[in-house]
């Protein structure tokens, strides 16, 4: 097996860091959130931490430097959950289509600010946007969202995730792509502020410390996400659905004695998301998958109609998924994908249009660097319409409409 994957390339095993953590902790019998505290604060081949975990030092201490704590997350909110939770309890935000980042300053022993910007896997990301980095006048370490704003005199206007996308992934900005599209960093939270560890310290608590650090500053790249004000779930309820016309994904509740806790552990954090838009699409691309569905075709790309040069109509594709349905429905499309291949460019088959999928999604955008036009946030397959003709697809036009 070993000798074949050399021979076609194809070496690529699928670890995550996660994965790679939890086996480190099973090495020292450890939580694994210990284990992510130091991660960052030692460099390849990481025989500090081996050392801590086999008994022969003490753990990697990250003092002064600006590594990345590992963050909070939240689990999805079930309806059914909602009506056995105390709005009392909670505090609401809005959930913004931006990405996840934690803005890290501290001062070296000259007294200098060391600055850095992480997404939320740890990666720095700093060098896209050195905007933000520039307003940093602060020493502490803060979880917010990464988003684009535009200036319109009235604290500014949230651009759609496709204006943050074009500066995501790049080593060096111009002044041109800083212009066009100014970062700006909402904040949620505060792990550190001057060196304390605010982290078993209450959500409201912490919050304090936040709204009091930003006081007296006016930045034009940070600003606090706000509390939302409700009572019942009812009219937080209300706020939910009127968030796509906001451009927002959504909610966030966070219980108000909830301490920072690494991971996502069940109770504290919920984000309760919009509901998803829909589109019935048609299959044009399969591709194998990765780790444990390399022998499967299961990244999928599909389009929908539009008029054809010719009179007539073709597909476009507007889309990728490779989630949303069982291991069961897998098997079943990778055999119709190999039953149905009409060409093959590569590792990619092209397929004879005859299955629909129903496509879940949160947003759509107009994208130059796709054929159609458009660009998809987040696409799923919903359910695989195996009854339906592919004639009754939705058209372009259909999406073009939603864009927001």
């Amino acid at each position: 097996w070993a000798l074949l994957k050399l021979i076609t390339g194809g070496l690529r095993v699928g670890v995550s860091a996660r994965l790679a953590k939890t086996a480190l902790a099973r090495i020292g019998g450890v939580d694994v959130g210990a284990v992510e505290e130091v991660w960052h604060a030692v460099e390849p081949p990481y025989t500090e931490i081996f050392a801590w975990l086999e008994g022969r030092a003490a753990p990697p201490d990250p003092g002064k430097a600006p590594v990345f704590r590992p963050l909070m997350l939240a689990n999805p909110l079930e309806d059914r959950e909602l009506q056995t939770l105390d709005p009392s309890a909670y505090v609401a935000e809005w959930k913004w289509d931006g990405i996840r980042v934690q803005a890290v300053s501290v001062r070296d022993a000259d007294g200098v600010l060391q600055k850095r910007l992480y997404s939320r896997t740890g990666d720095d990301i700093g060098s896209a946007f050195p905007d933000v980095l520039d307003a940093v006048d602060f020493e502490a370490v803060l979880d917010g969202e990464l988003l684009v704003i535009h200036p319109n005199g009235n604290g500014g206007e949230v651009a759609p995730f496709n204006d943050l996308q074009q500066r995501l992934n790049r080593k060096r900005v111009d002044a041109k792509l800083l212009a066009a599209h100014p970062a700006h960093v909402r904040l949620y939270d505060i792990l550190f502020d001057a060196g304390t560890d605010l982290r078993g310290e209450t959500l409201e608590t912490r919050r304090s410390r936040l709204e009091a650090l930003f006081a007296d500053r006016t930045s034009v790249r940070f600003d606090l996400s706000p509390v939302l004000d409700f009572e019942t779930w009812d009219e937080l309820g209300a706020l939910r659905a009127a968030a796509r016309d906001s451009g927002i994904e959504g909610l966030m509740l966070k219980r108000r004695d909830a301490v920072y806790e690494a991971g996502r552990p069940r109770g504290p954090w919920y984000k309760w998301k919009r509901d998803p838009l829909l589109v019935d699409a048609v299959l044009m691309y399969a591709q194998r998958g990765h780790g444990k569905r390399s022998s499967f075709y299961s990244d999928y790309t599909f389009g929908c109609w539009r008029p054809g040069e010719d009179g007539g109509d073709e597909l476009v594709p507007v889309g990728k998924a490779y989630s949303g349905f069982t291991d069961a429905e897998l098997r079943k499309l990778d055999r119709w994908v190999r039953n149905n291949t009409t060409n093959r460019f590569g590792p990619v088959r092209e397929v004879e249009p005859g299955l629909v999928f129903e496509v879940a999604f949160d947003s759509v955008h107009p994208s130059k660097r796709h054929k159609s036009g458009v660009a998809m946030r987040f696409p799923r397959i919903h359910r695989i319409r195996w009854d339906k003709p592919v004639e009754e697809a939705d058209r372009l036009e259909n999406l073009e409409a939603l864009i927001g």
